[in-house]
């Protein structure tokens, strides 16, 4: 069932989103060389509990952690740990959650650890840019399609390939709600939007070829060549003329500007 969301509860839905996109901007305070993912981890469930809020990914379907963080060729859905030090050049995505109010909150946002390589720094600006290629869809009687094609088209134009089995999502009450919002697919095709509906929009794109695979931990997902992916994601509500970001890349902009 989809969930078209109330004035009301569009409202909470933000105070949740706003708090990830605090919570990212904390975390981009501490992403050095040297410091590992694990207390990348316990810095963000601090910061949200502090917050008045629980991390929305802390045992979501058994999931370790409060946030996701992968590094390099991990595509989605690394797990924190003391054993992974970031180093110079690493790209990290930190994928973010949080549960306030009966709501839930879900952005991604992948840095650069130091100094990365161009080739590597394109692959980010792209993948960010195509994420707001896909915002400008989320239009009340467009369709999931249209989202989807607008992602796809602008990455594969760039020569980069878009992961097809790992997709955004309905956000509310709960982390995952219909429909499924696919990172490629046809114009025209797919759910209708309707204005009040809220999904997260999350492009996953690989440098190299789409094809992935996931670790024995069961969740860890890695591109098959290793070749490096980015992955960025805001929460957004499906509007009249155009879509309300309900997340937000602000406090991580005013860390990074620094």
């Amino acid at each position: 069932m989809i969930f078209v969301k109330t004035g009301e509860e569009i409202e909470l839905l933000r105070e949740s989103n706003q708090l990830v996109g605090m919570t990212l901007g904390e975390v981009a305070k501490h992403i050095r060389p040297g410091i590992s993912t694990l207390e990348l981890d316990r810095i963000a469930e601090e910061f949200i509990r502090a917050h008045g809020a629980e991390p929305g990914f802390l045992g979501y379907g058994g999931f370790p952690n409060s946030l996701c963080i992968s590094v390099n060729d991990v595509v989605v859905h690394g797990i924190p740990s003391a054993d992974c030090i970031l180093k110079e050049g690493d790209i990290v995505s930190v994928d973010c959650g949080t549960f306030k109010n009966g709501f839930y909150g879900d952005s991604a946002y992948t840095f650069e650890v130091g100094e990365v390589d161009e080739e590597v720094r394109k692959l980010l600006r792209v993948t960010r840019e195509s994420l707001y290629k896909g915002i400008e869809k989320a239009v009340a009687g467009l369709r999931i399609g249209d989202i989807g094609h607008a992602v796809q088209t602008y990455c594969e134009a760039e020569g980069y390939a878009v992961v097809r089995e790992m997709v955004g999502h309905g956000v509310g009450r709960d982390l995952h709600e219909e429909p499924q919002v696919p990172n490629y697919g046809r114009q025209g095709q797919g759910v209708k939007l309707r204005e009040g509906m809220v999904i997260a929009i999350e492009p996953m794109i690989n440098m190299g070829k789409r094809h992935i695979f996931q670790e024995a931990d069961g969740w860890t997902i890695r591109t098959r060549d290793k070749k490096p992916a980015a992955h960025f994601e805001h929460t957004v509500v499906v509007g009249k003329h155009q879509a309300d970001i309900l997340s937000t890349f602000e406090y991580v902009e005013k860390e990074l500007e620094k």
